[in-house]
């Protein structure tokens, strides 16, 4: 068995104002910095084998205590990486509240396609993929994945039976910390959107 700590990265000035998705430079603010070395405490009870990210900065940023702490390097997965929103990237949730192709996109999850993005198949598909992957590198060891809340969303409601349309009844805050335990036997998971 193979225990994932699926870790949303810190708080950003965008996080509930504007759909960043993959962009770059955008960094943990202040309270995310905080918040990464808060998990620190939060996570002092896990004997950590392996750490893994997002390529994006504010994942890297968020695993970077712990990977300190423990003196473990950080292999970046792009599987990890943050749902591509396309031309949405860069949005201001006001904006794309007015466009009726957003609300189709929020309540029909599973087959609206962000214009130039990915489906949320597929993002399920990757994260899905790196984790079974991970577990076959990693037996009997715990994983802590520095991701994105829609990502972690997709994994978890995939391990839960759930379909993706019903992914938003899972709330992932920034920082939380959600545990997935896989073994032969199949997924299990263990907590949910704990701060």
């Amino acid at each position: 068995m193979t225990t994932f700590l699926l870790i949303r990265h810190g708080l950003t000035d965008a996080v509930g104002a504007t759909i960043t998705g993959r962009l770059p430079d955008v960094h943990l603010n202040e309270a995310g910095r905080k918040q990464a070395v808060e998990l620190l405490a939060r996570l002092g009870g896990w004997k950590i084998d392996a750490i893994c990210s997002s390529p994006l900065e504010r994942a890297l940023e968020t695993a970077d205590p712990l990977a300190r702490r423990l003196r473990l390097k950080v292999p970046v997965f792009d599987a990890l990486n943050e749902v591509d929103f396309g031309a949405w990237s860069g949005m201001t949730i006001e904006q794309l509240n007015q466009l009726p192709e957003w609300r189709l996109y929020n309540t029909f999850r599973s087959s609206t396609r962000a214009p130039g993005g990915e489906l949320a198949t597929e993002v399920q598909t990757r994260m899905v993929a790196v984790l079974t992957g991970l577990a076959r590198q990693h037996p009997e060891q715990t994983v802590a994945l520095f991701s994105h809340a829609d990502p972690i969303r997709l994994a978890l409601v995939h391990f839960l039976g759930m379909p993706i349309d019903l992914m938003h009844r899972l709330e992932i805050r920034p920082a939380s910390l959600s545990v997935v335990r896989l073994a032969e036997w199949g997924p299990q998971v263990v907590l949910l959107n704990s701060l």
